[in-house]
């Protein structure tokens, strides 16, 4: 869940309408401020009214022409150079404002002797009289009056554009790591499809009479592979069949070539699990564990889940005349460096992924993984409770 701190408008209207409240507070909140020190509240609702068109002219100039033109574009320099003479200019006019109409409101004395004569004008609005340090430090004192609220409405401004960027560079993330999925998941179907198709090949080239059968289990997983992965995430029970249906076709392939043991225990309802995440392991195994065998070769695949935390381990013969290769080959192949990057995109820090090579006739990968719950099961795991073997016999490891 997000908090969007910022407003959205929705309308010109509603936009305009902050704009009012704002200076409508704006201007009551400093009629309160400086006249509770005499206790001239009217007066200086007065002032503050008198100061409010100089006020939003330096705002409005402010935000809308200097801060895109120059200070996010980072010409500091400009941006000063512009800030300072515009804040004097209408630090004077300001000034001319509360001397024509204040004064003479709360000083009708002062309109017999100064009130607009030819002197009043070119003193206090053309500043001819830049020696007179007294009229300077008073046009300096209004143009600094407007600090606070060109503090704050920049301020405001500054982080509308930050987070506007920030939103920017987050859905452009999210883009790119969308767009590079679809391509790890693309690359995946036809990398499994042709291994499947030679599979398919050199059952025909025996005139095997399991090739129609491996011809229907296959477009029951192109038929998963194109309608059932559209989506993030999966029930990871769909995923489970998936694997079935890929380990049917292979034990057609090699028939009594090899003894596979897929083991399942746990709570697997309410999981869900990116799709074709676990069959690069499973491809894999009957890739380095099974090519290079003749006579006895061997697969244990346990599947353990216990909640939402899912342990996959998938364990397989390997000769010794294709250690090396497999080695290099395990390590670089399309389907493993995929799944990686898979996980490291849909599974930042909710993963460990462990391959153990050491044994000379042995390969053991070790996946753990925090699945997505759509549910919260408080069900004890009973490990041995809900176990489905596709072999009746566990090989024994030579």
């Amino acid at each position: 869940m997000t908090f969007n701190l910022l407003p959205k408008y929705k309308s010109n209207h509603q936009r305009l309408l902050l704009h009012v409240l704002f200076w409508v507070s704006y201007v009551l909140f400093f009629t309160i401020l400086w006249g509770s020190y005499d206790d001239h509240y009217y007066r200086e609702l007065k002032v503050q009214i008198l100061l409010l068109p100089g006020r939003m002219l330096i705002v409005y100039f402010n935000l809308y022409f200097l801060l895109p033109r120059f200070l996010l574009k980072k010409r500091y320099l400009s941006y000063v150079l512009w800030l300072i003479p515009t804040s004097m200019l209408i630090g004077m006019l300001s000034r001319s404002l509360i001397f024509y109409f204040y004064y003479p409101i709360y000083n009708p004395g002062f309109i017999k002797t100064t009130y607009l004569t030819t002197e009043v004008i070119v003193q206090y609005m053309i500043p001819a009289h830049i020696s007179n340090l007294w009229s300077v430090f008073k046009v300096i004192k209004y143009a600094v009056g407007f600090n606070t609220v060109l503090l704050l409405t920049t301020g405001v401004k500054i982080l509308k554009f930050w987070y506007k960027d920030k939103q920017a560079a987050k859905l452009l993330e999210k883009e790119k790591l969308e767009a590079e999925l679809k391509f790890l998941k693309g690359q995946i179907h036809p990398h499994f499809l042709f291994n499947t198709l030679n599979n398919l090949y050199a059952l025909t080239l025996k005139k095997d009479e399991h090739a129609p059968e491996i011809v229907l289990k296959l477009s029951d997983l192109m038929n998963y592979m194109l309608y059932d992965t559209n989506t993030q995430y999966i029930d990871i029970e769909k995923e489970i069949n998936y694997i079935k249906n890929y380990i049917a076709l292979e034990k057609i392939r090699y028939g009594n070539r090899v003894d596979i043991s897929f083991n399942i225990a746990g709570q697997v309802a309410g999981n869900k699990i990116a799709p074709m995440l676990i069959l690069p392991f499973v491809e894999n195994s009957f890739k380095h564990g099974v090519s290079g065998e003749i006579d006895h070769a061997w697969i244990t695949i346990d599947l353990l889940l216990q909640g939402n935390q899912m342990t996959l381990k998938v364990e397989n013969s390997k000769s010794t005349e294709y250690i090396k290769r497999s080695q290099r080959e395990y390590a670089s192949g399309i389907g493993l460096v995929n799944v990686k990057r898979r996980l490291d995109l849909l599974y930042t820090d909710q993963y460990e992924l462990k391959v153990f090579d050491e044994e000379p006739s042995t390969y053991l990968v070790v996946l753990k993984l925090t699945l997505e719950s759509s549910f919260v099961a408080f069900d004890s795991v009973k490990p041995q409770g809900d176990q489905e073997q596709i072999s009746p016999q566990k090989p024994v490891k030579n």
